[in-house]
């Protein structure tokens, strides 16, 4: 059975911007007779997120994901319907999902690497088990929770970098629930700036690429900032960081504005930024959602409640057809998607 598949053709460099060229389509065949415990899907969605960056080199800078390999199909989250099953709890017709979804329009897979889907949790719509009730809700409540120290009636300002993303357009809002007073966004457009606040329930966005950011936040949030949640990093987080109260928290979610650069992560903070931190005591800790796996479950469910009683609002970027993954992929990374990047491969 011939099917399609996107590989790593080349490296960007660990201080290089991804291009279409580092990915190249191509056939395979695929193996028609299962294994016992294998299934096989037809893949429906692929999700893109700006963690594979780091993927791309042959050093991740990290200690939990491993490097693609040059040739090798990719992988990230993905959905798909299953045909074919010699898995004894999966059977064809489900949905089921895996964090290493090969990047192929149909594959063959161990049965034991799936998660079954229950569609009702998304009114049908599948694609929000990779964003708002998937890793990425997960991410920005579980974070919240656990690292925000939210306190209902306390009057806390909490401020999202990269605020029209995955996880900071889901972020802001569910700030906004746990008791957060004030919201206030972060983001590259003005027309970002406006989905966050006309849509999305921020009280304010700003976009840091126009100039004054420092002195537009402070008018923002003229208490300080009590709560950030950060998702890129850089100079960006120096300014929030900066107006930062005593004892105030950082969730330290993503650094996109240092994928591209050879840095460990988390990366180094400036010298002032450093300083600011202790003289404050600010906590700025780094969260990783696979470590609160016991709480997923409990997750999903409150995600999937306020997802069903049109309380949490999504926000995607839909591409078709997997020959345009790698196009999805680098806009992605250059900040050109409102809420999650996704690539739908079969309706």
């Amino acid at each position: 059975m011939k099917v399609q598949r996107i590989v790593l053709a080349s490296r960007p460099g660990n201080d290089g911007e991804p291009a279409t060229e580092n990915f190249r389509l191509e056939e395979t065949d695929l193996a028609e007779e299962l294994l016992d415990g294998q299934v096989m899907a037809q893949t429906l969605y692929i999700s893109v997120d700006p963690y594979l960056r780091c993927r791309m080199n042959e050093d991740t800078g990290t200690d939990y994901i491993q490097p693609w390999k040059i040739s090798d199909v990719l992988d990230s989250g993905g959905i798909g319907v299953v045909e074919q099953s010699r898995h004894i709890h999966i059977k064809p017709g489900d949905v089921v999902s895996s964090f290493t979804w090969p990047w192929q329009t149909k594959c063959v897979l161990e049965g034991k690497s799936l998660t079954k889907l229950d569609p009702s949790l998304v009114d049908g719509h599948l694609s929000h088990f990779l964003g708002a009730v998937g890793l990425t809700g997960l991410t920005a409540f579980l974070g919240l929770k656990e690292k925000g120290h939210v306190v209902p009636g306390a009057n806390q300002t909490m401020v999202v970098s990269g605020a029209a993303g995955a996880c900071g357009s889901l972020a802001g809002q569910i700030g906004r629930f746990l008791g957060c007073a004030r919201v206030v966004g972060i983001c590259g457009t003005d027309e970002k700036c406006s989905v966050l606040t006309s849509e999305l329930g921020f009280d304010a966005a700003l976009n840091y690429k126009e100039k004054g950011l420092a002195d537009k936040l402070r008018s923002c949030c003229p208490d300080g900032v009590d709560v950030y949640f950060d998702n890129v990093g850089g100079e960006i987080s120096d300014v929030v960081i900066s107006q930062m109260t005593r004892d105030s928290h950082i969730i330290l979610c993503g650094q996109i504005s240092q994928y591209n650069k050879d840095v460990p992560y988390p990366p180094p903070l400036p010298p002032q930024t450093e300083a600011t931190l202790k003289e404050r005591n600010i906590t700025r800790e780094r969260f990783m959602v696979l470590n609160y796996a016991d709480q997923h479950e409990m997750g999903v469910q409150q995600l999937s409640q306020w997802l069903k009683t049109g309380k949490l609002k999504v926000k995607e970027t839909v591409v078709q057809g997997i020959e345009n993954t790698a196009d999805a992929f680098v806009s992605m990374m250059k900040g050109g998607n409102l809420g999650k990047q996704i690539v739908e491969i079969s309706g």
